[in-house]
């Protein structure tokens, strides 16, 4: 690093604008991660049933809650 680089790391990252895209498919990942250890707990506790419609319901309230919170 040269003395005269005045421009940090946190000044790269603010001023980058990224991918829209790349921000939706993490969040598709991790929401239906969540969604997965969500049904896997109420399964354990008796309380949902583990199958691929409740994940995929808890995944999309999910992706949609974080989507929105973002967003706004």
């Amino acid at each position: 690093m040269s003395g005269g680089d005045t421009e940090g790391f946190r000044d790269g990252i603010d001023a980058s604008q990224g991918d829209p895209r790349v921000l939706l498919a993490i969040n598709v990942v991790l929401s239906t991660l969540f969604g997965w250890t969500i049904i896997g707990g109420l399964s354990v506790l008796d309380l949902a049933t583990f199958d691929l419609l409740n994940v995929a319901t808890a995944a999309i309230i999910v992706f949609a809650v974080t989507y929105f919170v973002t967003m706004s």
